[in-house]
């Protein structure tokens, strides 16, 4: 006899609806084709334990599976669930009537319990988009794949409540997520804010700025200072994600097994803070399944890299063309695989090997050449990258014992998001360009030319600070974001003036000063 049901195989965020033939004939042998990895090809020691354990009996026969399309490759144990079923549909144990409208996934356990599995979000879309009645899944999975409307989820938690389903012995409802609501509710509530930090109102000044325009940033300054602090709260200022970005967030983190138990949709901007320890890999994404890395999973969120100078120089190069492209593509002998990665760069450093360099109540130990060595660990073309420069200085201890909060983040997220909205508007005809650190270089004489007292302060400055010329677009566009959160259409001296402010790692003498 010949079953067929259906799975999907997931490739990065692509999904390719796969078929599961099951043949049944007289003998004892199993035979499974269809470019299958060995997670799958051990399925059918776990299904034979399950059938057992739930008071099947494995059939005594010779069963023949094929997994269309057989060119493409099918990892993962999430075929567990659909290959039981073809088996179960094929041996006359289920009936087959209902087979042709659901699509399932979902691992076994020896017990017959239903574990969850990866890419269930992206999975639902498929069979949604393929005009499915519904997806089976393992009760975990099941309000991540119910964000998809027009499609039935039903969520079990064993065997016998899948076979009992197709046979019409119980009845069961399928998971309804209201998505809007659940999404809207938790946008504004944040663990983290910047009420928290006492002093450093330049710092929080040039964060705002960063997160107004989606400048990447880093921060320099002595151990203690509140780099990390400070960096933790950015996604309580940044604006809040739209419904389209949090699906396609949600489907990395679903790709990569990284979703909460019982998420639906994550609703906040993801904050990523891999270690310096981080491998080339897991940054960028790859491996045997070619599963996203840091970059992607901080896609519509912010990459932190605390200590920077700290990180592999191999690590860090990798970043060049995901800063630059907004994605990341992994590229094996057989398949490619694209993941998005759009993201703000923040990153934190000290500035010496000692770390007190510019601190006044410490004395640093390190000569200019160690200075130089230190910061030369950062490249270039790396550096070329990131829009602001902050140093950070240690806060007095009379603004520390001060019990009066700072400014909270819900204040400073409305001047961010009205500064976005500006931005919104002036991009609405240029597709994929949302904020100001995404102008070409066209765009900015269109929307960022400085008037002509601007552009003779800017070649003052560029003169006597010994600026790279790099640093001239990146100040220009750091100079709109200024204007944008002061609501002025063109961009003015005192613009330009505290843009200027903002790239001093581009400053010919920032190490000599060290011997100072």
């Amino acid at each position: 006899m010949l079953v067929k049901t259906f799975s999907a195989a997931v490739n990065g965020l692509e999904v390719t609806t796969v078929t599961v033939e099951v043949s049944m004939t007289r003998g004892v042998m199993f035979h499974l084709s269809g470019l299958a990895d060995t997670a799958v090809k051990e399925s059918y020691d776990r299904i034979r334990a399950a059938l057992g354990n739930i008071g099947f009996k494995p059939p005594t026969a010779e069963i023949t599976i094929n997994l269309s399309p057989a060119d493409i490759r099918k990892e993962g144990s999430g075929y567990d669930l659909p290959l039981a079923i073809g088996i179960l549909a094929a041996h006359g144990k289920v009936e087959d009537n209902l087979l042709s409208q659901f699509m399932m996934i979902g691992e076994l356990g020896l017990d017959g319990q239903l574990k969850p599995v990866a890419g269930a979000l992206p999975v639902a879309i498929r069979a949604r988009k393929e005009q499915f009645k519904g997806l089976i899944v393992p009760k975990e999975n099941a309000r991540e794949a119910a964000v998809v409307n027009q499609l039935d989820v039903y969520g079990m938690e064993n065997l016998a409540d899948v076979i009992n389903f197709f046979n019409g012995n119980n009845t069961y409802e399928p998971t309804i997520v209201d998505t809007r609501r659940e999404f809207y509710e938790h946008q504004y509530s944040f663990d983290l804010d910047f009420a928290d930090v006492k002093g450093q109102e330049s710092v929080k000044r040039a964060l705002e700025v960063a997160a107004a325009g989606g400048h990447n940033m880093i921060m320099i300054g002595p151990p203690g200072s509140g780099k990390s602090m400070m960096a933790k709260r950015l996604p309580s200022i940044l604006p809040p994600l739209s419904l389209a970005e949090s699906l396609e967030t949600t489907q990395i983190h679903s790709v990569a097994g990284k979703l909460p138990s019982g998420t639906s949709l994550i609703s906040q901007r993801p904050f990523r803070s891999p270690h310096h320890t981080v491998s080339q890999v897991a940054m960028t994404g790859g491996g045997n399944r070619a599963l996203p890395g840091e970059v992607s999973m901080a896609h519509h969120g912010v990459l932190f890299l605390d200590e920077l100078p700290e990180f592999n120089k191999t690590t860090l190069e990798v970043l060049r063309q995901p800063l630059e492209d907004r994605k990341i593509t992994i590229s094996r002998a057989k398949y490619t695989v694209e993941y998005p990665c759009s993201f703000m760069f923040v990153a934190s450093m000290n500035p010496c090997p000692c770390g007190y360099y510019g601190d006044p109540t410490h004395h640093c130990v390190c000569t200019p050449g160690q200075i130089q060595r230190y910061m030369n660990k950062i490249s270039g073309p790396l550096l070329d990258r990131i829009d602001i420069h902050c140093e950070v200085l240690v806060v007095p201890f009379k603004e520390l014992s001060q019990m009066e909060p700072g400014e909270p983040s819900s204040v400073i997220r409305e001047r961010v998001i009205k500064a976005r909205q500006i931005q919104e508007q002036r991009f609405k005809d240029y597709r994929g360009i949302y904020c100001n650190a995404q102008m070409s270089e066209r765009m900015i004489h269109l929307f960022a030319e400085p008037d002509q007292q601007s552009l003779e302060m800017l070649r003052m400055a560029m003169e006597r600070l010994s600026l790279s010329a790099r640093a001239y677009s990146r100040i220009l566009k750091v100079a709109r974001t200024i204007a944008d959160l002061e609501g002025s259409e063109r961009i003015q001296s005192q613009h330009i003036a505290e843009a200027i402010g903002y790239r001093n790692l581009d400053r010919g003498d920032w190490a000599e000063r060290g011997a100072k």
